[in-house]
C-alpha cells in the first residue's frame, strides 16, 4: 500500500448511509492511513460523529490491483495535527522546500488530519476475469 495514494474513503453518514470520499492517502510510519482534509468536510464530520472507517485502495491503473481496508479513524484538527499533515506530506511527496512555509499554508487553510487505524485487510483484488471452473 505504500507506494499508492489514491482511494476511496467510506464512512457513515447522520442516518448511517454511507459516504465515500476520492481522496489522496499514504501510509505513516506506523502503518496508518493518513488523509488531509477541511474540518467541515462531509468526512471530518462523519469522522467526528463515528470512528468507523474503511478504504479502498486503488493502483494508479483502473484494472490494476485494490484491497480494502477496515479499521478505526481519527479526526486530529488544528494544532494538534500539524505535525501529522507534515508526515502525510512527506510519504506523499517527500521532503518540501520550506518546512516553515508549509506549516503555515496549514494552518491559513485550517486543515485537519484523518488517521485511519487499519484492523482488518483484504481480500487484494488483483483484477481482470475472475478464475472460473469449467
Amino acid at each position: 500500500m505504500r507506494p499508492r495514494h489514491r482511494g476511496v474513503l467510506l464512512t457513515t453518514r447522520r442516518d448511517n448511509r454511507p459516504q465515500a470520499s476520492l481522496v489522496t492517502m499514504g501510509l505513516d510510519d506506523e502503518g496508518r492511513i493518513v488523509i488531509s482534509s477541511y474540518p467541515e468536510r462531509a468526512k471530518s464530520l462523519n469522522v467526528g460523529r463515528n470512528s468507523t472507517a474503511s478504504m479502498v485502495v486503488m493502483s494508479d491503473s483502473f484494472g490494476d490491483e485494490w484491497v480494502q481496508v477496515d479499521g478505526t479513524a481519527e479526526l486530529l484538527t488544528l494544532p494538534e495535527a500539524l505535525d501529522g499533515l507534515v508526515d502525510y506530506y512527506r510519504v506523499i511527496s517527500g521532503e518540501h522546500p520550506d518546512w516553515d512555509e508549509y506549516r503555515q499554508a496549514m494552518l491559513d487553510q485550517n486543515k485537519c488530519l484523518i488517521r485511519l487505524t487499519i484492523d482488518s485487510w483484504g481480500p487484494i483484488a488483483k483484477g481482470g476475469f475472475p478464475a472460473r471452473l469449467d
